[in-house]
């Protein structure tokens, strides 16, 4: 079966090419890299002729208005466009739990616009809305140019681990399409400042950090249960510490990570 990946070069993109490649898929790794473009839609016939499914796990240059919006009305309004011209059977798009209730933020905005445009489309669709990565945590950390305290909130996070999440997504691109959304997360509730501290810790980073309950989140405010899943989401199998300690044993008293850019939601 033909699956494109948009995006297909991040963090998550790239990993579901690998799962499907080694499921025997013809797996297509499509990004700007590879001369598509979401945003003008160069390259996107090409590379989705023939396609049975398509994974949008694409993601703004930029979280900030109006990039952010822009990113996500117009790239999403070309790729449903050459999908329904191309006959694919099943679009798959990553999104994140949580959505419906951080409106404050320009980024949640924009992804609720996403959504939106999925829905009302013609397409056989899932909406695969996940936790954050266990990547994601070392992204909160803000730069060490003076010691000041890190003030993050309390409320719980649910985080999947980056090759759990391309695994489940895999499994949802080769299901039978049906119009419908699914949360995928990890297998432990945590505190997000808490999961910030061990990262930093483990950076040799002794600024301290407080748990804030106003403290905002890409510009909104999170009630407790807002980044976990409901019942029955898609649960990984990775716990944050082993996910930890495994990337620590890579270099000398520090975490391996990606850049912020890398994460591809």
């Amino acid at each position: 079966m033909k699956i494109v990946v948009i995006g297909g070069h991040g963090l998550i993109g790239s990993r579901v090419v690998d799962v499907l490649a080694a499921q025997g898929h013809d797996a297509i790794a499509a990004s700007r890299r590879s001369g598509v473009d979401v945003l003008t839609g160069q390259g996107l016939a090409a590379v989705l002729a023939g396609a049975h499914v398509v994974v949008d796990a694409s993601n703004a240059p930029r979280f900030d208005d109006p990039v952010v919006g822009d990113f996500f009305q117009r790239a999403t309004t070309r790729l449903l466009a050459a999908c329904e011209r191309e006959g694919v059977q099943h679009l798959v798009a990553l999104s994140i739990v949580g959505t419906p209730y951080l409106q404050e933020s320009p980024y949640f905005r924009a992804k609720a616009v996403q959504e939106g445009l999925i829905r009302q489309s013609g397409l056989r669709s899932t909406l695969v809305r996940a936790t954050q990565c266990h990547e994601f945590m070392a992204q909160l950390v803000a730069p060490q140019v003076v010691r000041q305290a890190l003030h993050l909130s309390p409320a719980k996070v649910q985080p999947v681990a980056a090759d759990d999440l391309a695994s489940l997504v895999a499994q949802v691109a080769t299901a039978a399409p049906g119009r419908r959304m699914v949360e995928i997360a990890g297998p432990e509730c945590h505190r997000l400042f808490e999961l910030v501290e061990w990262v930093m810790y483990f950076n040799q980073d002794d600024r301290p950090v407080v748990a804030d309950p106003d403290a905002r989140y890409y510009g909104a405010l999170l009630k407790d249960t807002t980044l976990t899943p409901e019942p029955g989401a898609l649960l990984g199998s990775t716990r944050f510490a082993d996910w930890l300690a495994a990337h620590v044993r890579l270099g000398p008293a520090q975490v391996n990570l990606p850049s912020p850019l890398a994460q591809a939601y």
